[in-house]
């Protein structure tokens, strides 16, 4: 019998239970692929990470990214969830406010901000690679989320280590309404070979300036609560489109009130670099026993 130590941590929230969850096993050097998966069909939340040693000398911790059902070369709210039990847990410490994570999508680096309400942590999204979808494919896309009218730009393939299709609502209370086909979207997504779609808006409650929803059929996940990746595209989207002077080169997006949370993203943008960020609440601190 092994035991790990456990984590499930709260992203983009200082709040338990109001951002998006991710289980982390820290002790994780001696588990195998299979357990790992095992382990993540078991927590049944969209993600859950196992931190281990790097083996290159410019990391400080290796992470690999399970969903349910399969693993993942990076995903967002993980990665973000992981620094902090990383720092909680006295694994890696920060180096000049900065930590770096090995992960299968190549190194990343993060950010760790002090501010009254706590540590904030930012990551440096992988760059970008993205493509059109073409008329017909945008098309039978926003027929899935049954969006009337079509959409004012085609929708993109954002690839920033998960692949995001990223169309434009243009306002938030669309996103907020919006009752999509989760089996249409499933079969889009795996024509295109993504994750799921991610949709935004422009938000109107005075607490942010961008709606954001994900939703990742192919994953097992109907819709994601609050997801970095699907940000950090939306992010890519607006830069491809020159649409950044609209919300600034810093702004804030808020997503999963559809779902009763209420997660808050930091977007930051220089150039075409792209960070994401937020706070980290954990909220079950204990320990994991493996056969």
């Amino acid at each position: 019998m092994t035991t790990v130590r456990f984590k499930q941590v709260d992203v983009f929230t200082t709040i338990p239970f109001l951002g998006n969850p991710v289980a982390v096993v820290i002790d994780a050097a001696e588990l195998t692929s299979e357990q790992m998966q095992r382990i993540a069909a078991w927590t049944n939340l969209s993600e859950t990470t196992f931190v281990q040693p790097p083996s290159s000398a410019d990391a400080d911790y290796w992470l690999r990214i399970f969903t349910p059902k399969q693993e993942l070369p990076f995903a967002g709210h993980p990665t973000l969830g992981s620094a902090h039990a990383v720092i909680e847990s006295g694994v890696a410490s920060p180096r000049q406010g900065k930590l770096r994570q090995q992960c299968l999508a190549g190194i990343v680096e993060l950010s760790v901000e002090a501010s009254d309400q706590g540590q904030r942590i930012l990551l440096e999204s992988p760059q970008a690679k993205i493509t059109a979808l073409d008329d017909t494919s945008t098309a039978t896309l926003s027929h899935g989320l049954g969006v009337k009218g079509g959409l004012t730009e085609p929708a993109l393939r954002v690839d920033v280590g998960v692949v995001w299709l990223v169309a434009n609502l243009i306002d938030g209370q669309r996103v907020a309404e919006l009752k999509p086909d989760i089996d249409h979207l499933l079969q889009v997504s795996l024509a295109h070979q993504a994750s799921g779609i991610t949709i935004f808006g422009k938000a109107s409650d005075g607490l942010s300036q961008i709606h954001v929803r994900s939703f990742a059929p192919a994953l097992g996940v109907v819709e994601d609560p609050v997801c970095g990746s699907g940000n950090a595209s939306v992010a890519a989207y607006l830069i491809h489109y020159g649409l950044m002077q609209e919300f600034g080169t810093e702004y804030q997006a808020r997503q999963g009130m559809e779902l009763g949370r209420d997660g808050q993203i930091t977007v930051r943008v220089r150039g075409n670099r792209v960070w994401i960020g937020g706070f980290v609440a954990t909220c079950v601190d204990g320990n994991l026993r493996i056969d």
